[in-house]
């Protein structure tokens, strides 16, 4: 008698694929996150979205916190690089405010954007007094981020298209404050208006750092 062909296991393209299966997981757990905040976040639900054991999830991370740590190393800097840092490499060549007003007129205003906020102001607000470890690979993102700004002014400065009276480094925090205010300020109106005339006056006051002769309208 021919016996039944034995079945094969559950999630053995995932165990097959390791390096899949944890990006799997950090996915699920970065949009489980974004949409309940890192505390009420819940494991079952990122299993469920994965089709993953709790066993394969503790083999790829040792606790809850080591998963939103590499959820904020791994993802929510690489948001800020995509949207930031790896522009304005690309732009180094050109005028560094005519940069910086394209990387911010580019962020987008969709309703789910709007709604939920900035990943990586949502992950601060929640846990910088909570977790000292969170602060700190939070505080590493601010810093890339500023320093990014900050060096493309100064490479203005030395070209002459930006004003050389400003320091770079309290411009790009003033900038990343007002960035992350208008975003804060269209999550609570829950209003995408809000946002778009953040960029206007963000981009008004950054043609208000260009040196004098290179003034134009943003």
């Amino acid at each position: 008698m021919l016996l039944p062909p034995k079945k094969l296991p559950r999630r053995t393209a995932k165990l097959r694929d390791p390096e899949g299966t944890r990006q799997s997981l950090l996915q699920a757990a970065f949009r489980e996150v974004y949409r309940y905040g890192f505390q009420s976040a819940g494991i079952d639900a990122i299993l469920a979205a994965t089709n993953v054991t709790k066993g394969a999830l503790y083999h790829h991370f040792e606790s809850k916190e080591a998963l939103g740590h590499a959820i904020i190393e791994e993802i929510v800097a690489e948001i800020t690089k995509d949207r930031w840092l790896r522009p304005l490499q690309q732009r180094e060549d050109e005028n560094p405010i005519d940069a910086l007003i394209g990387i911010v007129q580019a962020i987008p205003a969709r309703p789910r954007d709007v709604k939920r906020g900035c990943p990586l102001v949502n992950l601060t607000q929640e846990m910088s007094l909570l977790d000292d470890q969170f602060r700190k690979r939070l505080e590493r993102i601010f810093q890339a981020w500023q320093e990014g700004i900050a060096s493309a002014l100064r490479k203005g400065q030395q070209t002459g298209t930006v004003r050389r009276d400003l320091i770079p480094e309290e411009t790009a925090s003033f900038l990343i404050a007002m960035v992350e205010g208008y975003e804060v300020l269209a999550k609570n109106a829950q209003d995408a208006k809000v946002w778009n005339t953040g960029i206007k006056n963000i981009g008004n006051w950054l043609c208000s750092l260009r040196a004098p002769g290179n003034r134009k309208e943003g």
